[in-house]
């Protein structure tokens, strides 16, 4: 199958301090000859020494395939924004090339496209105009697009006097249902009430359902992993991965939330007992950092004994890297007493998660060993992280995918109360 959208090389300079060129009005550039002559005098007193430039984007190559939902993610800079304005044919890349296959609908900013002295319905049809669509077919889409919008009491008012709200609401009207092959989003869902955000997610699965191709940029990681089939995650300017959108948007928020490294800072190697060797294994034992949401799995740890005199609990904490605690295991709780470790040697531990109990994501294991009410006598966060994965085949459904960081299963009943043919008896 050939791309949609195939990027080699892409990379994007711009010089810091450089006034980037524009459509001036006449009284800016009436401002601008007054200036003019006093720039050149600051100029030729302070001249410029350095000229620094800084590489928005750098060599950036990947491929999208026609009905792909791809979002884009990345810290603020990251070059995401910049990215998808070389795609939309905004500003041109410094290097490289973007080879797009397709009629593209952009929704980059608030009011980007938009004419400020044209009313939103002239808009509406100036936009169409833009993605080569002719006038029928913009009537056509017309009362679908200001029904979605809800101005229509303002269709026939200038849109520079529209909120931001308003105008966001008709932008993503406009590109959604103006049938582009390609649509390209960016923060759409920073604009807006609870309500409008959930209809325009319900809007970008229909139109992905109907296999058109959408490149989505979002800071709501739980959007791009219910949305997004991939992930493309830019940092730097540079491609850092591209991956499957939940692994990718797992890692990415652990690596947001500057989780500590395995094994670092423990406190307690030189007490009584420790914990050392933390793994996640599965059900044949063999070691794994990814596990399906279907499979069950286990934590496995070796428990040092050296000196110990009173019974003491193993404490075992679960902590999603989006939430807080999900799950806290001890043996005390699961045992009904505190384990004894009171013989001097190395005890192998192992604490069963079921299957259909941690919903996708990332999690991290820490652990500790105590006397209840009494000392700690060790404790190590973060320990190890391991990753969930949801590999049904079945998509979002009315709700959008499982939230929360629990999916534990659940048993149904289906009863027949009575049936139609029945009921049309007694009639």
């Amino acid at each position: 199958m050939k791309p949609i959208v195939k990027v080699e090389g892409l990379g994007k300079k711009y010089r810091i301090g450089a006034q980037q060129t524009s459509h001036p009005t006449l009284r800016e550039s009436l401002a601008e000859m007054i200036r003019a002559p006093i720039s050149r005098i600051r100029r030729a007193k302070f001249p410029s020494t350095k000229r620094e430039t800084i590489w928005a984007l750098r060599d950036v190559s990947f491929e999208v395939y026609p009905g792909e939902v791809i979002g884009i993610i990345g810290r603020n800079g990251a070059g995401k924004s910049t990215l998808l304005k070389i795609l939309s044919r905004i500003t041109h890349p410094t290097v490289g090339h973007a080879d797009i296959y397709g009629r593209i609908g952009s929704l980059l900013e608030v009011g980007s496209g938009f004419h400020p002295e044209l009313t939103g319905k002239e808009n509406i049809y100036l936009n169409g105009a833009v993605l080569g669509m002719a006038r029928r077919e913009i009537n056509s889409k017309f009362e679908e697009i200001v029904a979605f919008a809800e101005i229509e009491k303002f269709l026939d008012t200038p849109v520079k006097h529209y909120s931001s709200g308003m105008y966001m609401r008709l932008a993503f009207a406009v590109a959604a249902h103006l049938d582009p092959e390609i649509l390209i989003m960016d923060e759409v869902l920073a604009v807006g009430d609870v309500s409008f955000q959930n209809k325009c997610l319900r809007k970008i699965n229909d139109v992905a359902s109907q296999g058109r191709t959408i490149l989505f940029v979002s800071h709501n990681m739980h959007a791009v992993a219910s949305l997004c089939q991939s992930v493309i995650w830019l940092d730097g300017g540079a491609i850092k991965s591209i991956g499957n959108a939940k692994e990718q948007v797992a890692k990415y928020t652990a690596a947001a939330l500057q989780v500590r490294p395995v094994n670092s800072d423990p406190q307690g190697f030189d007490s009584p007992a420790s914990v050392q060797n933390v793994r996640m294994i599965d059900a044949n034992g063999e070691e794994k950092d990814s596990f399906d949401l279907f499979e069950p799995m286990a934590v496995e740890l070796n428990v040092v004994q050296r000196s110990l005199t009173k019974p003491v609990r193993l404490v075992i904490r679960l902590r999603s890297a989006i939430d807080d605690s999900v799950v806290l295991a001890t043996t005390d709780w699961d045992y009904g007493t505190s384990a004894q470790f009171l013989e001097a040697c190395t005890y192998t531990i192992r604490c069963a998660i079921p299957c259909n109990f941690l919903n996708s994501g990332t999690y991290l294991v820490s652990v500790g060993i105590d006397e209840p009410n009494g000392p700690v006598h060790f404790r190590l966060d973060s320990a190890k992280e391991f990753t969930v994965v949801n590999t049904s085949p079945l998509g979002p459904g009315l709700y959008g995918s499982r939230d929360g960081v629990l999916s534990p299963y659940r048993e149904w009943k289906v009863t027949s109360v009575q049936s139609l043919e029945s009921r049309s008896t007694k009639q």
